[in-house]
């Protein structure tokens, strides 16, 4: 039997200040080493103050995951050699007096799969150590502070995971969810980052570390699970030590043997004392969170007839259910989330696409009434979509510029049907027979007038030109 578990990074991007001093959360885009004070890098005298919003976002974490919420929490000082954070000390959470950290027990679904959460603690990210140099002989480390200090939630599962695969499936959804909550952006680099621990029956639990994405981590859980059960075979032990991903291999590697808590030598830290969230403002907390991705699709569902499986696409992501919601009524709804799941998703699939689109909500909300009306066909408004994407005009202009009205008129139609039966005899004769293939005909005509053809209209015409 496998088990699996992991412990999840996440930092809070969308903050103004790191967590214990008022340098930005933002460190990406300054230069190395420029985004620090005192604070960050230990200096001598310098005491940490307490961000009131990391404390309040990393609640709304713990709310989402069905965490228990203590009143009091406390935070500790972790002793262990950082290279990366100066002062040589982490302050973090620890449940040593009861549940002190930011959330307690909780869970979440997998599928019919529960996973459940041993807890959801804050703490400080530390910095970043950049590797330079071809070879170990001649490498080189060089330490960006920037992000020393960064506010960073960590969530701890237990060992419910029996596969790669569920690992993987539960951290997209975690990321969705944090999307959701508006208190992190997962797709920036470094924001989301997640060890695991493995074991198999009859050996001791390894953690894998130094895992650069979702998709490395599925096959250093791959690699390890392997690995143990070959040592297992052989009646080899499975040490309990830290193993790193190296990525150029595809392999993990012996790091060191793993720490228990007493190698941390954690105690009370003394610059922040205990802080309390009455029932109050845990109360304020959950009225602020938004409304959460299942509760969205099922109303998605029962409200506006979408199909399920494109309410949960839709709900998922927070850029397009935005959209949606900035877009939408009961009468486009469906249409909406046709043009978002359907065309959309295509055109801005990256965060940068995104960015760099002129595409809003308003011009979505004409596009889908333009369909409903009959103005242009759906064929003519993915080239609507694509460029006021690109351009961000109006679509009006945009359906004079490329000439995308819908072709209506009857005598028009009819002309261009006459076309297609001449040089179809054979298409023709086999939708005589068979009244389903008159689709490929609808399509001939729908190329020669380039998709702007009132499909409705010409089908009904073919049909009795053909009987």
């Amino acid at each position: 039997m496998t088990k699996i578990g992991l412990e999840i990074h996440c930092q809070l991007t969308n903050l103004e200040s790191k967590l214990f001093c008022p340098c930005k959360a933002n460190y990406r885009e300054y230069e190395p080493n420029t985004n620090i004070c005192p604070i960050c890098i230990g200096l001598p005298g310098s005491l940490p103050r307490l961000n009131q919003k990391a404390i309040e976002k990393a609640s709304m974490i713990a709310m989402a995951l069905n965490c228990s919420t203590p009143e009091k929490i406390a935070f500790f000082r972790k002793n262990y050699f950082y290279p990366d954070l100066p002062k040589n000390f982490q302050i973090t959470q620890l449940n040593i007096y009861g549940d002190t950290s930011i959330g307690g027990l909780g869970y979440t679904m997998v599928g019919e799969k529960k996973i459940r959460i041993t807890r959801v603690q804050l703490e400080e990210d530390p910095g970043r150590l950049i590797y330079e140099g071809s070879s170990s002989k001649n490498q080189t480390t060089l330490v960006d502070y920037n992000r020393a200090g960064t506010p960073l939630v960590e969530i701890v599962t237990e060992p419910d995971f029996e596969n790669p695969k569920q690992v993987r499936e539960f951290l997209n959804i975690l990321s969705d969810l944090l999307q959701n909550l508006g208190v992190s952006d997962p797709s920036l680099e470094g924001a989301m980052r997640a060890d695991a621990n493995v074991s198999i029956e009859g050996g001791n639990k390894v953690e894998i570390k130094n895992i650069g994405s979702f998709h490395d981590l599925e096959k250093a859980i791959h690699f390890e699970i392997t690995r143990q059960e070959s040592l297992y075979s052989r009646n080899i032990p499975i040490v309990q030590e830290t193993r790193h991903w190296d990525d150029r291999r595809k392999i993990t590697i012996s790091a060191r043997s793993k720490e228990e808590e007493l190698d941390y030598r954690y105690f009370l830290e003394g610059d922040i004392p205990w802080i309390r969230i009455d029932k109050d403002t845990q109360e304020r907390l959950q009225k602020e969170m938004p409304e959460s991705i299942s509760s969205k699709k099922d109303r998605y569902v029962s409200k506006y007839g979408i199909p399920a499986q494109v309410a949960d696409v839709l709900s998922s992501d927070k850029f397009y259910s935005d959209l949606f919601e900035q877009s939408h009524n009961e009468k486009n709804a469906k249409e909406i989330a046709n043009i978002i799941t359907t065309d959309l998703m295509g055109l801005v699939d990256t965060r940068e696409k995104r960015e760099q689109s002129k595409f809003t909500s308003k011009h979505l909300e004409e596009l889908a009434d333009a369909i409903q009306s009959g103005k242009i066909t759906r064929n003519s408004a993915k080239n609507a979509l694509y460029e006021i994407v690109k351009t961000g005009k109006d679509l009006t202009q945009i359906i004079a510029e490329l000439d995308l009205g819908n072709v209506s008129d009857e005598s028009e139609i009819e002309k261009i049907i006459n076309e297609v039966i001449s040089q179809e005899p054979q298409a023709v004769e086999q939708a005589k027979k068979n009244p389903q293939t008159i689709n490929y005909l609808v399509g001939k005509v729908m190329q020669k007038t380039k998709g702007k053809a009132d499909p409705k209209l010409t089908l009904d015409l073919l049909k009795n030109k053909i009987k």
